[in-house]
């Protein structure tokens, strides 16, 4: 195992703590004797690490596999894994205050079972709602973006933006397909993919090309890498996605109808990224779109007056708040730029919030989008 890994199983056993002690309290209310209870727990709990390992590896390894044992095997596995964390901190206060309060109360000090038996009842049916529908379910958004400098003949401009698809056993192509369409439904001036078609691997690079290859655009379709396309060799999906019509940016630009400089840089994590030659070919003054799957790179887009920016990356962190998801969502632990729009000196970051998952493949608060930018002379 990599130390990575091995902090992940880490963090999987610690959080199952929680569930064996739930499983503890329901078999004691189901009348099993006690020290059968705590084998079942104890059972359970190292059957769900063991069970991780093999998700965590099939995961970081992407390949085909029947869609039933996903649906049946793998799914309700997140539900419950993504169940133990929901619990974690909830059962972390409890220990550390009910024995205070108990106190305070003159009452026998002891935690209850029965408090992680519903912290963890009630986290399940939350994370399954968010592995099984709300990860399927996603929304088109519509937002309107001022440009300094537009053209008044580029006043009303569509770009369709997909990002973070991550197609593979969690995201099979006919999910894919469905962001495919919806985005053609909106008959944009131009669509835009903004990295990570791939989860891992090389094995779904033809899914990943069947979909973008079927995206319609009057100016094209034009696509960036993120840093997962190349969990794997990404010069392959490189060659597919250019042979059914996607216009590869990697480190380079486009002049869209004489009034608008499109760029894009290669991926940020492999030192691939240079948005020096990416704008190399902008003509003086013309206003300037790049996309950059890793949001950071606003910044130093900013200090080259970059007009407007599309990233993803983060997926909104795919968990946070509801109705404030931008100010509250668990990537702004890592990002400084997790979702939605950013402006600072006449530029503006648009963060998509993605389409797929990584990780625990669980959205909740952040709905998968098919995002149009309409463009509006500042």
């Amino acid at each position: 195992m990599s130390r990575f890994f091995r902090i992940l199983v880490g963090i999987t056993a610690a959080t199952h703590i929680p569930f064996v002690v739930a499983v503890y309290a329901l078999m004691r209310r189901l009348d099993v004797q006690e020290n059968l209870s705590w084998g079942i727990a104890l059972a359970l709990g190292l059957a769900g690490v063991t069970l991780f390992i093999g998700r965590a590896r099939g995961h970081m390894f992407d390949k085909p596999r029947p869609f039933w044992r996903t649906f049946l095997v793998d799914l309700p596995y997140y539900a419950h894994w993504c169940a133990n964390i929901w619990c974690l901190i909830p059962s972390v206060v409890y220990v550390v205050l009910e024995p205070i309060v108990d106190a305070i109360r003159g009452a026998p000090i002891g935690p209850s079972p029965n408090f992680f038996m519903w912290t963890y009842a009630s986290g399940l049916v939350v994370t399954t709602y968010g592995v099984f529908i709300r990860r399927w379910w996603f929304v088109v958004q519509r937002h309107e973006v001022k440009i300094r400098g537009l053209d008044p003949s580029l006043d009303g401009y569509r770009i369709a933006q997909l990002s973070d698809l991550h197609v593979g056993a969690l995201h099979p192509i006919w999910w894919a397909l469905r962001w495919q369409r919806a985005a053609n439904e909106e008959a944009p001036d131009m669509t835009v993919v903004t990295g990570d078609m791939v989860t891992s691997g090389v094995a779904f690079h033809d899914a990943i090309a069947d979909v973008i290859g079927g995206l319609r655009a009057k100016d094209g379709v034009f696509v960036i890498m993120g840093n997962h396309d190349y969990f794997g060799e990404g010069e392959p999906l490189i060659s597919l996605l250019e042979e059914r019509g996607a216009k590869m940016l990697r480190n380079t630009g486009v002049v869209i109808r004489d009034k608008m400089y499109l760029a894009g840089i290669d991926d940020t994590w492999t030192r691939r990224a240079d948005m020096d030659l990416a704008l190399a070919s902008r003509p003086e003054g013309m206003p300037t779109v790049l996309l950059a799957h890793d949001p950071e790179k606003f910044r130093e887009a900013v200090r080259k007056k970059v007009d407007l920016v599309l990233s993803g990356h983060t997926h909104g962190g795919q968990v946070a708040v509801p109705f404030i998801p931008k100010k509250v969502n668990a990537s702004k632990i890592a990002h400084n730029y997790s979702l939605g729009f950013y402006e600072q000196d006449g530029s503006t970051l648009y963060v998509h919030p993605g389409l797929g998952t990584t990780g625990p493949p669980i959205r909740l608060g952040v709905a998968p989008a098919v995002v149009v930018l309409t463009l509006r002379a500042a």
